[in-house]
């Protein structure tokens, strides 16, 4: 299945930044790292030894050796890769240079590395500078080089500007390392709204509201959540910013829930039932609303929007059961997306805008599917493996979080790729974990 077919840049743009800018010598051959038909079915192999400490201090080997196990979780994540084993290797940057001078790229062939990744640490006066290369093994060549400059503690971040630079280079695309998840967990006793990073570090409750709270969604600048709590006593939506923690309320009467926000504007779409019958408005970030899109007598729900803002998805019982239609938000005009299943529900628009995962119901347990936008491309990503639900797109599109009861009956945080490969657990925690949805890129500066 060509799901997001991954831009490949024919010589990989082999003109680097930083360190390495401007050398004509890099500019030359082709090589198709990443597999256009589906980049996950073969993994380019890839070499991560521990990376060079410049010298002798034993602070400085210990920021080496998190570094370079932090890039190999990083890229192993992507699911692009197959980081090779340690113990198969043949050299050992602590006795050579990182630089191509140095290598022997003969050792890193014969263990089956295509690419390797060298990396340098110094740490003076409470600064810790990093430099990383990345190389071509069979074409002795280097593809991409870097230099950070950050504080002890600031590892992990800087890998992870890397990784997103290497990421850039073999797809056109920066990747989620620079990405958060928001989900709902029961950890404290009522259903709050959380966040981690990208791969499940650094988990944190984002709401308090004591109640029950649902339906997070991000804004496009990552900086705001917008969500269902309960803690007034009714369903109302509440937009929260991440950083200064403000809060805004938006209620009418009834039922206000799945808020979802336009891309690249600060309107969102969310169902209200004000008016009697629950169906999608517009609203301002300020809570006013802009119009009512859906009108028709069956319930609609659940929108989510298409990249340029023009179309709208969503959940409507129009045709007598929960189904997926997709409408023209400048002239109303609306078709029905899907057509196979009794209760589709829950859709989320790629990042590319050529496809729409789902999930679907069937026997009292849910599935994720993908189809494309036009309504062809039908694919099951989840098979006989818990009920399976909630589905959100990682920025990049390469990825989808998802809730799965697959352990234990209970609902966990799951993440695979876009063609349904490399499923496994995000994160445990004590209880429940539901509703993940995936942030676009934030800014770390």
């Amino acid at each position: 299945m060509n799901i997001n077919c991954f831009r490949i840049f024919g010589v990989l743009f082999l003109v680097l930044v930083g360190i390495f800018a401007g050398n004509p010598q890099l500019c030359r051959g082709e090589y198709n790292y990443v597999n256009i038909s589906d980049p996950f079915l073969n993994k380019i192999p890839m070499a991560v030894p521990v990376f060079k400490s410049m010298s002798t201090g034993s602070a400085e080997m210990d920021i080496a050796m998190k570094a370079s196990d932090f890039m190999v979780d990083a890229l192993a994540f992507t699911a692009y890769f197959k980081i090779l084993d340690r113990a198969a290797f043949l050299d050992d940057l602590q006795t050579r240079g990182i630089d191509a001078s140095h290598l022997n790229f003969d050792n890193w062939r014969d263990i089956g590395a295509e690419l390797l990744i060298t990396g340098g640490v110094l740490l003076k006066d409470d600064v810790v500078q990093m430099e990383f290369r990345l190389f071509d093994t069979f074409k002795a060549q280097l593809l991409l080089g870097k230099r950070y400059t950050g504080k002890p503690g600031d590892e992990r971040k800087i890998v992870h500007r890397f990784c997103s630079e290497l990421v850039y280079r073999l797809t056109g695309k920066r990747g989620v390392f620079e990405s958060k998840i928001a989900f709902v967990s029961k950890i404290s006793g009522n259903k709050e709204i959380f966040i981690c990073e990208f791969d499940g570090y650094d988990i944190r409750q984002e709401t308090h509201s004591n109640a029950l709270t649902l339906f997070p969604a991000w804004s496009s600048d990552g900086q705001s959540i917008a969500y269902t709590s309960y803690k007034k006593g009714k369903p109302d939506i509440y937009i929260k910013n991440i950083e200064d923690k403000t809060e805004k309320r938006i209620s009418f009467e009834g039922l206000n829930i799945t808020p979802c926000w336009i891309p690249g504007k600060t309107r969102l779409g969310a169902t209200l039932s004000f008016e009697g019958d629950e169906e999608i408005y517009l609203l301002t970030e300020t809570g006013k609303i802009d119009k009512r899109i859906t009108k028709n007598w069956g319930i609609d729900v659940s929108p989510t929007f298409s990249p340029d803002g023009q179309m709208m998805a969503f959940v409507s019982k129009r045709s007598g059961t929960p189904q997926i239609f997709i409408q023209n938000l400048e002239n109303g005009n609306v078709r029905r997306l899907t057509f196979e299943g009794t209760y589709n529900t829950q859709p989320d628009w790629s990042p590319a805008g050529d496809w729409i995962v789902y999930s679907s119901m069937n026997k009292g347990k849910g599935d994720i599917f993908v189809i494309g936008s036009d309504g062809s491309g039908l694919a099951q990503l989840t098979h006989d493996s818990g009920s399976n639900e909630s589905p959100s797109w990682s920025p990049d599109g390469s990825l989808i979080v998802f809730g799965s009861t697959r352990l234990g009956g209970k609902s966990r945080i799951f993440v695979m790729t876009a063609s349904g490969t490399d499923q496994r657990v995000l994160l445990e925690l004590p209880g429940e974990q539901t509703s993940p949805a995936w942030s676009p890129a934030i800014d770390a500066d």
